[in-house]
């Protein structure tokens, strides 16, 4: 059977919503990342002796502590945060599968 010149196959699925909030919650959360490094890399070089990098606010062994464990928490949030947005942004929308059917491309 010949298909006619009016069949258009994209009609038969529905457009599915914009992307646009998961790229900007996965760059948001790319720059958490980016932050928690940066303020872990501080805490850590006031621990091992090197000038305070952030001046007066880690100029302690324990305020350097707590930057590193808060730049460490910030990294892990923002890398599991970017993966969450990366998947999703991944994942088809037209098949309602389990996640864990789905090929592991993370």
């Amino acid at each position: 059977m010949k298909i006619s010149g009016g069949f258009d196959a994209r009609r038969l699925r529905q457009r599915g919503p914009s992307s646009w909030r998961w790229r900007l919650g996965a760059g948001l959360s790319a720059l958490f990342a980016a932050l928690g490094v940066l303020l872990a890399m501080a805490g850590a070089a006031t621990l091992l002796g090197r000038p305070p990098a952030l001046g007066s606010l880690n100029a302690t062994p324990s305020a350097a502590g707590i930057w590193l464990v808060v730049g460490l928490l910030l990294l892990w949030v923002g890398v599991i945060a970017w993966r969450r947005c990366r998947r999703r942004l991944r994942r088809p929308s037209d098949l309602s599968l389990a996640p864990h059917l789905l090929k592991k491309r993370d």
